[in-house]
């Protein structure tokens, strides 16, 4: 039996991260050691002995082997809140693939040199008279700038440093004689930075619904009673959701627990984190991507000190140190912010459920519109379901207007507003009322539709649309994501012949615009990719038009999602179809889910709301259901589909991504490595380019799609080739994912590069 050897991190510290040190593993702990384990290990000349971190363990020798030292222990006492860290990343390596380091670095705060806010102030020692004897001594000298910090002396006994040293424009130097000579003496304190700079928030409670309570009852019953466990929280838009993870998080408070909450995106930190301030005071933070490295270090560090019992944030937040978590709410949990699109690719509803587990904690899960995933584990018994279906202000749903646009076009109106947006918005500013328009680019990729019959060109092997590409040689070109299908773009419709058969090009300063022509002195914000660059626009926008700076508020997807504005009694879907069309599997439920949270924006506040969805396609269920609200119809129909394709949460689909200098081997590569999958695995090739192979027999328990040049086939020079392979069980991808690393570590490649996407949230 051969020697095996473990590398290990001596110093959590982000500088050193990449300088791993080997041991040699006792026999005394073969089998017993584990990536992510506390181990002791002798360190440098002295040999001190240190706690380290297990990131790999090999058979390979890097090192001169009668120089090796010897793993000395392994800790298996209470895991603190480092120990936590490690093991979550260890539990990221496995489950989604990466390097040990990439995880460690995911989970961990990054330990930079960040200098402390210090404090300074500059106090008298010696008396009054003492002090006045100085200054005079110092006015026969003519030390002018000693004599106005004397007399500044002779009045208060502290003045601080900055004071001292820009009003007054003393010297540090004359300070320091000063101090020397037993005058005064500096005083320096530290302290971490606090980002919060919410003032005068006075607390706001509401009294919570029967059905809220009966909630919060029955998760905090389960954790009182020690079997804390994963909630879905399914309620419609303006149910109040957020008050019951308020309430649910104050009696984690209570029990001394802190508290995380998720939320998908930058646009929703002020108003929320408002809300939570003016409940928990100051002992709320937030963690952002807005955040200087010096404030996200200190709320690290406030954190781990107990300093504040409630964290804010997108999908970082959730690796807080806390050493007491009691709840993680994510909110708006179908939101594909939650996926990272870096290695580890990690979801951030697993990690938080694995987050929870080393807690013992809960998690709550809230959506108006529920990922399929999330619905599907609710609906088998995996998660605890909860549903609210009324509105928390007593206030109707919006009354939905769905607008065929292929109708509008045969009846003369080529403006992107229709006659019933036009006249709906006309009453709006009558009235003084507010109307938001999204423009429903998410997703898009340059499908092509017929705006005469709405016919939109889709793959014969996928059941997805295609996607137009430019070329050269070709012209233009539809082309599958998935499979690699590809065909010439029609010059018209191949189901009506009409000539109107093309991509849409429409953005949201043309909206404007074009808003401004109808409705000339109309007042409108705009809220875009171009709009928020800057640290503050979010917030400097949506405080505007909730102030009533605007009549109309245009924007893409981040206008739809969590904000409250009791004066919107109008909400406008200019594009239905971007989304529907994407080219994703993902498509019904993404648009569906868009369609509902901009319905849910009119109509808020206590004054009836209207919404208008204008569409090529107003027979389509996503569009049909989400017109009335029906997650329930839509998830009866969506699950279907994903059952007859095997498509996610049905199974499960893992995107093996390629990277290389040369397309020639990145495509050999990928070619070789889909291979190594039905060879060792059993997969089988479920489609292939123009064609696809069919599937004969006994279906394989791995299908395999592709190997196919990815949707962007080149990035800063380098090639990038997919493929997919689909199956029931997560654990046989896991496999898949150990086979490919292990092939590559045996090819040592030395240009091209794997990553691994388990459930991809987007095409590649």
């Amino acid at each position: 039996m051969g020697e095996l050897y473990a590398d290990i991190i001596v110093d959590i510290s982000h500088e050193k991260l990449d300088k791993p040190f080997q041991y040699r593993i006792p026999d005394r702990f073969r089998g017993k050691l584990e990536t992510g384990m506390c181990v002791t290990v002798p360190f440098g000349a002295g040999n001190k002995l240190i706690k380290g971190y297990v990131i790999n363990i090999g058979e390979t020798c890097k090192f001169d082997p009668d120089r090796m030292k010897e793993i000395r222990g392994i800790n298996r006492g209470d895991a603190d809140v480092e120990d936590r860290m490690i093991s979550l990343a260890g539990w990221l390596r496995r489950n989604y693939g990466s390097t040990m380091i990439q995880a460690l670095k995911t989970v961990l705060p990054a330990k930079r040199s960040v200098k402390k806010l210090e404090h300074k102030v500059v106090q008298r020692i010696l008396g009054r008279e003492e002090i006045l004897s100085l200054l005079g001594e110092s006015i026969r000298k003519k030390q002018v700038a000693k004599e106005r910090l004397l007399r500044e002396l002779t009045v208060q006994e502290t003045i601080p440093y900055e004071w001292v040293t820009g009003k007054l424009g003393v010297s540090a130097q004359t300070v320091r004689s000063l101090e020397k000579a037993g005058a005064v003496r500096i005083i320096s304190t530290q302290s971490l930075r606090n980002p919060v700079k919410l003032e005068n928030a006075e607390e706001e409670r509401k009294t919570l619904s029967v059905g809220q309570m009966r909630i919060v009852e029955e998760v905090m019953t389960d954790y009182d009673a020690g079997n804390p466990a994963t909630y879905l929280l399914h309620g419609i838009t303006g149910s109040g959701k957020t008050e019951v993870y308020m309430k649910i998080i104050e009696e984690m408070v209570d029990r001394g627990k802190q508290a995380i909450v998720l939320i998908p995106e930058i646009a929703l930190t002020y108003q929320t984190l408002l809300r939570f301030f003016r409940r928990f005071k100051g002992k709320v933070s937030v963690m952002n991507s807005t955040l200087s490295p010096g404030e996200k270090y200190d709320q690290c560090e406030r954190a781990k000190n107990g300093e504040i019992d409630v964290i804010i944030g997108p999908r970082s937040a959730l690796f807080t140190p806390f050493p007491h978590i009691g709840v993680i709410v994510v909110d708006e949990e179908h939101e594909g912010s939650y996926k990272s699109e870096s290695a580890p690719k990690y979801q951030a509803r697993e990690p938080a459920m694995e987050v929870a587990r080393l807690h013992g904690a809960s998690v709550v899960l809230g959506s108006a519109t529920p990922s399929l995933e999330a619905y599907y584990r609710a609906r088998t018994g995996e998660y605890k379901l909860f549903t609210l279906r009324e509105r928390l202000t007593g206030g109707q749903l919006p009354k939905v207007h769905i607008v065929d646009l292929r109708q509008e076009l045969r009846e003369g109106n080529r403006s992107i507003f229709s006659r019933k947006l036009q006249e709906l918005l006309a009453e709006r500013l009558n009235r003084g009322e507010q109307s938001i328009l999204f423009l429903n680019r998410r997703g898009y990729a340059g499908f092509v539709s017929c705006r005469a019959c709405g016919y939109v060109v889709k793959c014969p092997h996928c059941d997805v649309s295609l996607s137009e590409h430019k070329s050269m040689r070709a012209g233009s070109l539809l082309v599958c994501h998935y499979c690699g299908y590809s065909e010439a773009a029609p010059n018209v419709c191949p189901q009506c012949g009409s000539r109107y058969i093309s991509g849409f090009r429409a953005g949201t300063q043309q909206i404007e615009e074009k808003l401004k022509g109808l409705f000339p002195g109309i007042r409108v914000l705009r809220m875009d990719a171009d709009t928020t660059r800057t640290k503050d626009s979010y917030e400097q926008i949506l405080s505007s038009f909730s102030s009533g700076e605007a009549d109309v508020l245009i924007g893409t997807q981040m206008i739809v999602k969590g904000h409250d504005f009791p004066r919107v009694t109008l909400a406008g879907v200019l594009a239905a179809d971007l989304s529907l069309n994407a080219g994703d599997y993902r498509a019904g439920e993404r648009t569906f889910q868009l369609l509902t949270q901009a319905v849910g924006r009119a109509g808020r506040g206590t004054l009836p709301g209207e919404a208008v969805i204008q569409t090529y396609q107003p027979e389509h269920y996503a569009i049909v259901r989400a017109a009335g609200q029906d997650y329930e119809g839509f998830y009866e129909e969506e699950i279907l589909y994903r059952e007859m394709l095997g498509y996610p949460p049905v199974a499960h689909m893992l995107a093996v991504q390629l990277f290389a200098g040369d397309e020639e081997k990145g495509g050999l590569l990928a070619g070789r490595l889909a291979k190594t999958v039905r060879r060792e695995l059993g997969g089988e090739k479920e489609s292939r380019g123009n064609g696809g192979a069919e599937v004969r027999g006994r279906p394989p328990e791995l299908r395999i799609i592709g190997p196919v040049p990815a949707s962007i086939g080149r990035i800063n020079d380098i090639f990038r080739f997919v493929f997919y392979v689909k199956c029931a069980d997560y654990g046989k991808l896991v496999q898949v994912k150990d086979l490919l690393e292990e092939e590559m570590q045996n090819m040592a490649p030395v240009s091209e590069t794997v990553q691994f996407d388990f459930d991809p949230v987007n095409t590649w």
